[in-house]
């Protein structure tokens, strides 16, 4: 059973599935690995596994018998795209989580990890937000499709721990950034959708940039490299049934992320706000008591980690995701 289970430092030459590893958290979980001597990796394309057929994802796993597996696929967007698509985010991310967790299941995969978001969380937490805060009031009605898919998935894990015994674990994310992110006007997060709002604005020349809300929301940010750092830390030091916040335990307002934002691009002009628009959770801090328990700290800070995210972007703007 697996709480007889003791965790340990993976072989680094047997295989190991990394899905979803052209996205933000999937492409950084690859790097991670890569620097950490993992020499079997393996990933597809969405064209050349389309994770939402059940049967090819079964067929590829039973072909390639990973023994490791990270689980980084996800339909993920903003407030705008959540808004506006709670089915497509609530049936595909369900289809994707079902068909791989199902799929490694069947060929015994013996360490899995399940990333989520913090959007599992109710909408009015007590701060930090603990692990065990999951399922205790209302969700964000602006993402609630996508954390029910979320919520389902932590569910799963436990299930297959209860009925199973397999050592399988899930994680949950703050709000990541970094290189390999989505800077759509329409899909984007905060913080690419600022550094790409800014950057235009600088390079046109304009005088004021306007963004949504107030700019009083709080939200924490963690730099996706110290994330899969910490993906590949949980799968080597721990093993049970609660999820585990994986972020910096520090929050900032989205006034102070524009600021950052807009030095780092070499904005000088306004920064104005649109309060017709609507700000989202008032804040969202997570506890990461647990995570710094287990000896694992992030290493980027905020300033660095956008400059970072900046130099990206700007080396990347023919060929990233717009």
């Amino acid at each position: 059973m697996a709480s007889d289970f003791s965790p340990a430092r993976l072989d680094r030459s047997r295989p190991f599935y990394v899905a979803g590893h052209r996205g933000l958290v999937g492409s950084a979980v690859w790097r991670n690995l890569q620097q950490n001597g993992f020499e079997k990796l393996l990933g597809r394309t969405s064209s050349e596994l389309n994770l939402l057929d059940r049967q090819a994802v079964a067929e590829f796993f039973m072909e390639n018998r990973p023994a490791y597996v990270v689980v980084a696929a996800a339909k993920v967007g903003g407030i705008l795209a959540n808004s506006a698509h709670p089915v497509d985010f609530l049936s595909e991310n369900l289809r994707i989580q079902l068909n791989v967790l199902d799929a490694a299941l069947n060929c015994g995969v013996e360490r899995l990890l399940f990333l989520g978001s913090s959007c599992i969380y109710p909408r009015l937490a007590a701060q930090p937000i603990k692990e065990n805060y999951l399922l205790t009031g209302p969700l964000e009605p602006t993402n609630d499709a996508y954390a029910i898919a979320k919520i389902a998935g932590i569910i799963h894990i436990q299930s297959v721990r209860r009925q199973y015994g397999l050592p399988w674990i899930s994680a949950m994310p703050t709000n990541l950034y970094g290189p390999g992110d989505n800077f759509s006007p329409t899909g984007s997060h905060v913080l690419p959708a600022l550094i790409r709002r800014f950057d235009e604005a600088r390079r046109a020349g304009v005088s004021a940039v306007t963004n949504w809300g107030t700019g009083s929301p709080r939200r924490e940010f963690l730099y996706v490299d110290d994330l899969a750092s910490a993906c590949l830390y949980l799968l080597e030091n721990y093993d049970g049934p609660e999820h585990v916040n994986i972020g910096t335990g520090e929050d900032v307002t989205i006034k102070k992320v524009s600021e950052i934002v807009a030095e780092a691009v070499g904005f000088d002009g306004e920064i104005e706000w649109d309060t017709t628009k609507p700000d989202g959770t008032p804040r969202k801090l997570l506890d990461v008591s647990t995570l710094h328990k287990l000896g694992w700290k992030h290493q980027v800070d905020l300033e660095s980690g956008v400059a970072r995210t900046v130099e990206w972007y700007r080396d990347n703007l023919e060929s990233i995701r717009v």
